[in-house]
């Protein structure tokens, strides 16, 4: 699955020519051949999450289309196999109160520094308290879209293209691995544990479904793990992750015995992925540098964060 894509959407090349509202693009559903009667029912069906009522009142609204651009009723016969099209809306979604930083930008490449705590694209319970739509309502630009991704809990950089036709190059870098990451984190300090090292494993999803796992098996992650200070009990870490894997750099850390601080899910879970955040105590993970040849004008380029860890703690 390519990068920008999720299960059950289509490229935006096939979409209707629809507006982003409130910097929310609208969302793709597939329609299967079926048993229902109505539209509406297909959609309670296919969401069992959204209230049949909501869905009425997103179609008198006019937000839900279907492939030709044209608004569906919600008395409207279920028209069988095809697409429709739909914007996405989430009553009593949380506000998170820390505010992004724009780093760098030309006609191609934005570079913006996160917050902890913010998503770079909507999912679950988030959706215009996401990194991806506070910067399409700032700058107006339908077509920006990630690069890569960091976890909502990581601080750091995130790289967007501003134009479609520049996305696969960019993305290129990211496939082929030649995108330098670096990272910084606080965690335990094992003066038994011989450092520089090269952590190799094999990981794949977990359960519960947003956490990942080591497994036994030939080895399809790789960081690098180095001391850059320590104080007591603790220590300061380089990390730079060879590849891209979800909660890579967490589960390597923890599997050394060195979990990173404040991480509610590794090496074991202490906060349900539902519940509220504590602002006091922010995963302590930066994306502190990234450097790669940019593929469009061919400079190189190397950006850092102006975002700081906590200090070390003495006990």
């Amino acid at each position: 699955m390519g990068p920008g894509l999720q299960a059950g959407l289509t490229p935006e090349t096939d979409a209707p020519a629809l507006p982003t509202r409130a910097g929310v693009g609208a969302s793709c559903v597939g329609l299967p051949a079926g048993p229902w009667h109505q539209t509406l029912d297909f959609l309670v069906q296919r969401f069992p999450g959204i209230p049949r009522e909501q869905w009425m009142g997103r179609m008198q609204r006019g937000e839900v289309v279907d492939a030709n651009g044209n608004p569906v009723a919600p008395d409207q016969l279920y028209p069988g196999p095809g697409r429709l099209y739909y914007y996405r809306s989430i009553e009593d979604e949380p506000a998170i109160p820390f505010t992004e930083d724009i780093l760098f930008r030309d006609e191609h490449l934005l570079v913006v520094d996160k917050p902890h705590f913010l998503p770079v694209t909507p999912g679950g319970r988030y959706l215009h308290e996401t990194l991806l739509v506070r910067l399409k309502q700032q700058l107006g630009i339908d077509a920006l879209q990630p690069l890569h991704r960091i976890d909502r809990e990581t601080a750091g950089l995130v790289l967007f293209s501003l134009q479609g036709r520049d996305r696969a190059a960019y993305h290129a870098l990211f496939s082929e691995r030649t995108v330098s990451k670096e990272y910084e984190a606080v965690a335990p300090y094992d003066p038994d544990l011989s450092l520089p090292l090269m952590r190799e494993s094999r990981v794949e999803p977990g359960e519960p479904f947003f956490l990942t796992r080591e497994v036994p098996g030939t080895p399809n992650a790789q960081t690098h793990v180095a001391l850059t200070e320590t104080t007591g009990p603790w220590a300061r870490y380089a990390l730079k992750p060879v590849t891209g894997y979800r909660h890579q750099l967490r589960v390597h850390m923890a599997a050394l015995g060195l979990p990173i601080r404040h991480d509610a899910f590794y090496p074991q879970v202490t906060r349900r992925a539902d519940e509220a955040d504590d602002y006091a105590r922010p995963l302590q993970l930066l994306a502190r540098a990234i450097a790669f040849t940019d593929p469009i004008t061919g400079q190189q380029r190397r950006f850092e964060s102006a975002r700081k860890l906590l200090p070390l703690p003495t006990e």
